[in-house]
């Protein structure tokens, strides 16, 4: 018995009777969806990036936020497996060595476990990921799922909300180092490293997807897996804040900083 395919908010569920969208109104429809959308707009993020979160909490978000950084590899694996065109799949093949390193590992996941080391946080602890949130590892897995079961075409548009992404770095390294002493160029490496490969990214990536959605259908579909992508990164920090802001309820098993008291759930 054949499952169906998961069902996200945003899918076309019949025929859309619209006519196509040009290619200048498809970009608008996409840069729409980050001003709407991004989790740039989150309240985590504006305590975060105005320096209002404790020592403790950033230590918080920089361990959950680690699964989402080690998880892009899986991610893009993952899809470089159902990719038949080689040319495709070279380049494709770039995001995971920016991630990763070559044989050397110096890519962007080593990078981040310096911000994590200038935290204090035990680095065997955070790379075991056994203190995230649960919503932490529901949503990334989620994000990988969903590339090994959309169409190709929304796989690879899941990916476009690199088009914000260099905004919200360049944020973030502005943010962080004016308001807290820890955020040097040793701690910020990986976000500052990020702002051009993510524009690289961005103009392979806009570029293939605008040219195969062939239909308004298949571009409501990019636009949906879009979509879905903001609401998986902003899923994490609906947790984050949660738990760590207000109420301040961590759910058992996650990471506990210390002078944090673990709150009851009876």
């Amino acid at each position: 018995m054949t499952m169906p395919a998961p069902f996200y908010p945003g899918a076309p569920s019949t025929p859309s009777k619209q006519k196509k969208m040009n290619k200048d109104e498809f970009i608008q429809a996409l840069t729409q969806l980050g001003k709407d959308r991004y989790h740039s707009l989150h309240p985590f993020h504006k305590l975060l990036h105005s320096g209002q979160l404790s020592f403790e909490q950033v230590q918080a978000w920089a361990l959950n936020r680690f699964y989402y950084q080690w998880s892009i590899p899986r991610k893009d694996l993952t899809l470089m497996a159902r990719i038949n065109d080689v040319d495709l799949r070279l380049e494709w093949r770039s995001r995971v060595i920016d991630h990763e390193g070559d044989i050397d590992g110096n890519g962007g996941i080593k990078r981040y476990l310096q911000l994590c080391e200038t935290l204090k946080l035990d680095l065997d602890y955070v790379k075991s990921c056994k203190g995230l949130l649960p919503a932490s590892r529901f949503a990334v897995d989620a994000y990988v799922n969903f590339v090994g079961s959309r169409s190709l075409l929304e796989a690879i548009a899941s990916s476009l909300t690199e088009i914000y992404a260099p905004a919200i770095h360049a944020e973030r390294i502005s943010g962080l180092s004016k308001h807290y002493e820890w955020a040097n160029d040793y701690a910020l490496a990986y976000f500052k490293t990020r702002i051009g490969q993510a524009r690289k990214d961005v103009e392979f990536g806009r570029e293939w997807v605008i040219e195969n959605a062939l239909t308004r259908d298949d571009q409501e579909a990019v636009l949906g897996a879009v979509r879905f992508k903001t609401e998986v990164l902003w899923a994490q920090l609906d947790a984050l804040y949660y738990a760590y802001v207000a109420p301040g309820f961590i759910p058992p098993g996650a990471f506990v900083p210390n002078g944090f008291a673990e709150r009851s759930w009876s």
